[in-house]
């Protein structure tokens, strides 16, 4: 570990180095399709993946009857039909299959306890000899969101995947709720994805407003471009034609940015009109409609009725906040 640094702290600063994402599945085509996107954007040696479940306090279990020594046992085998179990396992075997485990990656399991739980906190690990960790995570917490949000705590990670449309009724419900999406995409400090019929293929759309926090956003969602390999454009919204002008110095300025990244944007796009409605109409044929954070913290960040958040509520396809 570290010269002068506890092994927890030393932990954390190692997980810094690396590229984490956290893909959040409730059994739905999406969340599979997030993480189907999640395995190409980590494939590299430097990235890891983390796949998160997270189901309510106790959910029955002590009145069941069981045996909560032979519970967690049976649940770190696989054996157990626990809620999110097998939508974990089904993730984990579309990034490795069960053969190449037993011969190529290490496998690790924990435990945490969790007041008022029997089975509290779960979780597997999976590390091949260049460092490389899958990690299938089961959780426990009083919400979903609140236990994506508290993963992240233990992370941290640069990205959030959600899928837009999880199962309908019961604790795993739409990942799409104003409970779950928004409260993750507020208060996460990293970036977020919602993936809404996510398909490869059709690149980035950038969406500038010329502000830093815009550039950063050019920035970093150009090193995302560059691990799957997919082409960006760019976009700004002038209100009305007098802000054309400037909405042409915007994308400019990201176009520069690009092109000294190494990358040669596909398409300069300037529109003219309601911000969201532009956003939404020229996004339609892109895999993701990617915005910057506003540089608020906390609430302010996506108030009520900003462009970000009417967006991701909004847009026909993936939505990427990026911070």
């Amino acid at each position: 570990m570290t010269q002068g640094l506890t092994d927890s702290e030393a932990l954390i600063e190692y997980r810094k180095s690396r590229y984490r994402i956290l893909v959040c599945v409730d059994g739905s085509d999406e969340s599979y399709r997030g993480l189907q996107y999640a395995a190409r954007l980590g494939a590299a040696p430097d990235a890891d993946i983390v796949l998160l479940y997270v189901r309510p306090i106790d959910q029955g279990l002590r009145t069941g009857g069981l045996q909560v020594r032979v519970a967690r046992e049976n649940m770190l085998n696989w054996g157990l039909e626990l809620p999110g179990i097998q939508y974990l396992k089904k993730g984990r075997d579309m990034l490795v299959g069960t053969e190449e485990l037993a011969s190529q990656w290490e496998i690790h399991s924990a435990h945490a306890d969790v007041v008022g739980d029997p089975l509290g906190d779960n979780k597997i690990g999976y590390t091949n000899n260049q460092g490389k960790a899958i990690v299938l995570k089961l959780k426990t917490a009083s919400s979903v969101a609140g236990g994506i949000l508290d993963q992240y705590e233990l992370g941290p990670y640069n990205l959030i995947i959600l899928g837009s449309s999880g199962r309908a009724g019961g604790f795993a419900k739409n990942l799409w709720d104003p409970a779950i999406a928004e409260k993750v995409a507020i208060h996460a400090p990293c970036s977020v994805c919602v993936a809404r019929e996510l398909e490869t293929g059709h690149g980035m759309l950038l969406c500038t407003d010329g502000s830093d926090q815009a550039m950063e956003m050019v920035n970093k969602a150009a090193q995302m471009s560059k691990r799957v390999g997919a082409e960006v454009s760019i976009l700004s919204v002038s209100l009305d034609d007098e802000g054309e002008v400037e909405a042409r110095e915007n994308v400019t300025k990201a176009a520069e940015l690009l092109r000294s990244l190494s990358i040669e944007p596909r398409n300069i796009l300037i529109e003219t009109g309601n911000p969201v409605e532009q956003i939404i109409e020229a996004a339609k044929t892109y895999t993701f409609v990617v915005i910057g954070d506003t540089g608020r913290t906390g609430l302010k960040r996506f108030f009520m009725g900003s462009v970000a958040f009417k967006v991701m509520e909004f847009a026909n396809n993936s939505v990427m906040i990026v911070r």
